[in-house]
């Protein structure tokens, strides 16, 4: 009896021993390289893009093709991981969830935000900067935010941006009005039902050449960085590494610098507005 029971427990101590020394299958939070390998398996970089975004990104409205100097930077990124493009339509509030939702790999040209920050990981180095601009009816430009920090005041914006956060931070005693997306923006302000529209200061640059109204770069400046981010994933690290020393690249090297410029360039925008000095 003694026998049978001592021979039973070096059996069981034998199996516990086998399953300690057991090799243990890697998984994706023991691998930081985990996310580039399932892009790379998948073939493809899951971009977002949005319409009435340019120069950022531009729709041929005949063939559905994309471009823009954001879609541009993605191509290079991509290139460099050996995968192709998948644009994805979306808009600049819903990128939260187009990452939890598996939809998209990367946000270029995104603001770090708090709120979004518990779900997304930003990178710190920005790829450029700009700063926060006020388009405005014509003959009606402002020089300060306190301008426009007026109960009958309307200022718009695009629902869940960072320009949200801007103009509910800077204007507490405006009506701020969000809408879903930048062509409705301007449509309130052309209507007459909008005193501002918040825009980034080269977006709003842009929009000048359609002569809807006035830029102002108001006081306080507010430099706005802007980077990339990635879903927060086990497995994430080596893609953030990867895209930290290629936004580096970028900066240090004048390519990006270079290329917003000749994008502006090309789309006439006039850059005379800025500071001396004001540095992208």
């Amino acid at each position: 009896m003694k026998f049978t029971v001592i021979r039973t427990f070096m059996a069981a101590l034998t199996i516990g021993l086998g399953l300690l020394s057991a090799p243990i299958a890697a998984s994706a939070d023991d691998n930081p390289s985990a996310v580039i390998e399932q892009i790379r398996a998948s073939g493809v970089l899951k971009v977002p893009v949005m319409t009435g975004e340019e120069p950022g990104y531009i729709k041929d409205p005949a063939t559905g093709q994309w471009s823009g100097f954001y879609y541009e930077f993605l191509g290079e990124i991509a290139t460099q991981l050996g995968v192709k493009l998948e644009p994805v339509e979306t808009t600049w509030g819903n990128l939260a969830a187009d990452f939890q939702s598996n939809k998209i790999d990367i946000a270029i040209g995104v603001n770090p935000n708090p709120k979004r920050g518990l779900v997304v990981d930003y990178l710190w180095e920005p790829l450029f900067t700009d700063a926060w601009a006020v388009l405005t009816p014509p003959g009606k430009p402002v020089k300060t935010w306190a301008e426009l920090n007026s109960p009958d005041k309307t200022v718009v914006v695009q629902k869940g941006s960072t320009m949200q956060v801007v103009a509910e931070a800077l204007l507490p005693k405006a009506k701020i009005t969000p809408v879903e997306d930048r062509g409705l923006a301007l449509m309130e302000l052309q209507a007459g039902r909008a005193d501002g529209v918040v825009f980034s200061i080269f977006d709003a640059l842009q929009i000048t050449n359609q002569k809807i109204g006035n830029v102002s770069l108001p006081e306080p400046i507010l430099r706005n960085p802007a980077t990339l981010a990635v879903a927060r994933k086990p497995g994430n690290a080596g893609f953030i590494n990867f895209l930290t020393n290629w936004i580096l690249q970028e900066r240090s090297l004048g390519l990006a610098q270079g290329k917003l410029a000749r994008s502006w360039e090309a789309r006439g925008i006039d850059l005379s507005i800025l500071p001396a000095g004001f540095s992208f």
